[in-house]
Parts: C-alpha cells; sequence; structure tokens
C-alpha cells in the first residue's frame, strides 16, 4: 500500500476568513484563528466549536500482537485496551525522558496514534524498529485527518446528522466508528466536552462546512492552546524540553485516571526513573500555570527562562491570550518556588497561579521504607 504524504498546509486555510498560524511554529499549516479567536474560545467553552488539527501525524498498526507489544515499548498499561476505547501514551528514552507523547484508539483490529506533525516521522521509525517478530505492522496512517469538537453543545441533533450518529461517546477515551469511515473518540481535555474526529482526509473540507452549516462555529489553534493551557494540559516539544520527565508535567497516571504512565505495569524502557521518582524522590521541576503582566510591552517566548531575582528558576512554554484569564503561560518551574515568588518571564512580570500547584502527596512509600530502617 502506498503510504500517504505527511501534510504540511490544511486545506481549511481555504475557509472564510482564515488566518494562518505562525510560521515556524508548533501549528504552522493550520488556521490560527477566524478573526475573533477570543470569541472562538468562548465557543468552544460554552458552545459549539470545531477546530482543525489535521497536520497531525497518524500512524496505523495492524496485526494480532499489536497491544501486547505496544504495552513492552510503551508507559501505559495496553496490553488489554478494551476494542473501542483509547489511551493516553509516552515513549520514553533510557533515562526516563520524555521522547514521544501520543494517544492511540483500538477499533475493528487497528490500532490508531495519532501526535505532533514534527515528531510523527521519528515516533513510525522508531516503531517500525522495534517490531522484530511481533505480529504488528506499523505504518503511516495519515489517509486520516483530526478535528476536534469542543464545548456543551456538540451533542446538538443537527450536529450528530453531519456525523451519521445517534449519540457520541459517554466515556472518556470511548470511541466509536463514523458510518462515512474515521471514528469520534471522547478526550478529557481541553474541556469537559471534548472530542477528536479523524475522518478520511479527503473529507475533511466538507465535513467541516457541513458542521459550520449545522451551527458549529470554526475555531483556530488559538482557541484550543488557550483552553489547553488552561487545563494544565502540556505539549510535548513546546511545554516540555530534553530533560522532561513524566513526574514534572502531570503525565503520571493509569488510562481512569487520565494519565499517560501506569505505575503498576512491566518492564519498559526509562521505568527505572519513572519508579525511583515515584518511590522515592520528587520531581525537580513541576508544570504550573502562569499569569503574565499584560501591560508589559510584548510576550516572552517558548523556551526563554523565568527568573526571580535574577536567576533562572524555569522554562516557559506555551504562551497565549485567554478569553477569561488574560495572557497566561504554561512553564516548567523548580519545585521549591512558591506562588508568592516575584517572577519575570522576558518582557512580562509573572506569578504562578496558586491553584495549579499539584498537591504533594507526602512522603513517598519507599522513602519511608527507608527511614524506619534508619530509625526514624
Amino acid at each position: 500500500m502506498t503510504e500517504s504524504p505527511i501534510v504540511s498546509e490544511s486545506a481549511l486555510l481555504a475557509l472564510p476568513d482564515a488566518v494562518a498560524s505562525p510560521a515556524g511554529g508548533p501549528d504552522a499549516g493550520l488556521p490560527w484563528h477566524y478573526g475573533d479567536p477570543l470569541g472562538e474560545q468562548r465557543a468552544a467553552s460554552t458552545g459549539a466549536a470545531v477546530v482543525d488539527r489535521s497536520t497531525r501525524f497518524v500512524i496505523r498498526i495492524s496485526g494480532d500482537e499489536r497491544l501486547s507489544w505496544l504495552h513492552t515499548i510503551s508507559s501505559q498499561h495496553v496490553s488489554t485496551l478494551p476494542e473501542g476505547t483509547s489511551a493516553e501514551n509516552l515513549g520514553l528514552d533510557a533515562n526516563g525522558r520524555v521522547e514521544h507523547h501520543f494517544v492511540q484508539t483500538d477499533l475493528d483490529g487497528v490500532t490508531w496514534i495519532d501526535t505532533e506533525a514534527s515528531r510523527g516521522p521519528e515516533l513510525l521509525a522508531f516503531l517500525q524498529k522495534m517490531v522484530f517478530w511481533a505480529k504488528a505492522e506499523p505504518r503511516d496512517g495519515n489517509e486520516l485527518a483530526v478535528l476536534s469538537l469542543l464545548g456543551p453543545e456538540v451533542d446538538r441533533p443537527a450536529v450528530l446528522s453531519v456525523l451519521g450518529l445517534d449519540s457520541l461517546p459517554a466515556e472518556i477515551y470511548a470511541a466509536v466508528a463514523l458510518p462515512s469511515g474515521g471514528f469520534v473518540r471522547r478526550m478529557p481535555w481541553p474541556t469537559d466536552h471534548s472530542f477528536d474526529l479523524l475522518i478520511p482526509r479527503e473529507a475533511l473540507t466538507a465535513t467541516v462546512t457541513a458542521l459550520i452549516e449545522a451551527g458549529v462555529r470554526p475555531a483556530g489553534s488559538w482557541a484550543f492552546e488557550a483552553l489547553r493551557v488552561e487545563a494544565l494540559r502540556p505539549r510535548i516539544g513546546v511545554d516540555t524540553d530534553e530533560r522532561t520527565i513524566p513526574h514534572e508535567a502531570r503525565w503520571i497516571g493509569s488510562r481512569e485516571q487520565h494519565g499517560a504512565v501506569h505505575l503498576d505495569k512491566g518492564c519498559y524502557r526509562g521505568q527505572e526513573t519513572v519508579a525511583r521518582v515515584h518511590n522515592l524522590g520528587k520531581p525537580p521541576r513541576r508544570l504550573v500555570l502562569v499569569h503574565l503582566d499584560g501591560s508589559a510591552d510584548g510576550r516572552p517566548e517558548t523556551g526563554d527562562d523565568i527568573t526571580a531575582g535574577g536567576r533562572p528558576v524555569g522554562r516557559i512554554g506555551t504562551v497565549v491570550d485567554h478569553y477569561e484569564l488574560g495572557p497566561v503561560a504554561l512553564a516548567l518551574v523548580k519545585r521549591t518556588i512558591t506562588p508568592d515568588t516575584a517572577l519575570v518571564a522576558g518582557p512580562c512580570a509573572a506569578s504562578i497561579d496558586p491553584d495549579s500547584i499539584p498537591p504533594d502527596d507526602g512522603i513517598q512509600a519507599g522513602r519511608a521504607a527507608v527511614e524506619r530502617l534508619r530509625g526514624r
């Protein structure tokens, strides 16, 4: 079978009022907004919106051993992933640093994976290299394109009619096939009502046009990113760097916990670091929401240092203007930095949102055992 080409520019840029995302950014080739980015965010939060994410790289894996094989080379427990369900998953290096984040869905004897456009070819090459004798066949699956339906009104009858469904999946990560090809799955983010559509790429424009006619508002990548930041969900390569480990980025947790790293599964590359941090240590950094001074002349950029008293204490990730929160960013900051610390990010004063500080679960079981052995 001939592999489909990597898609670097969406056909939906031809829609009326579409403004292209900044060149060189992670969403280059996609609509950034359609003239009203803050209104589009509001629609995605309170109404119904469709976001073009069609440059995401899609991989198709067939074969009877696809799930048991994926289980051995990734961080999530997927060997018994039920038919018609999904999971978030990571690929780690030998030192436990995050190399890949992807969503996988198993449906009708095929596992579909979608990931960042820039990392897809590398992930596919890794999977093909790791097959060995397993009955698993990973290949390019870019014949499907990704859209996201967001908002509490996406289940209105007119929208369901476009999709050919009686209802949308009720359970998080559940997936159902679409009559016209592809599938829809429910996601836990960026809003409480989030659904990914993976549809035949040749039907992309027609599907979005029909959704708009059914009352769904087109929203750009700006809207999706703003809501993702609000939800404290990291994006690999933007909110992470080459040193990021899963504990820092809130990816710890089973599928039922909406995480990407199962703590009770068997051996996989990078597991030693995950287990050591979980049982004995604390992650050196943590992902937080940072409020930026909107009166400043400019904004920080992804990768900029965030400083305290002139000393680097973290790294800025996604920077975005939110329709309610104003200018905000995700940042990886040292665990010792408290919300009352005065921070600077690029040209802006910055402050950590205290509600974004992850809970401290106290002393770990492994550390407690060590202390008991020492008589403490």
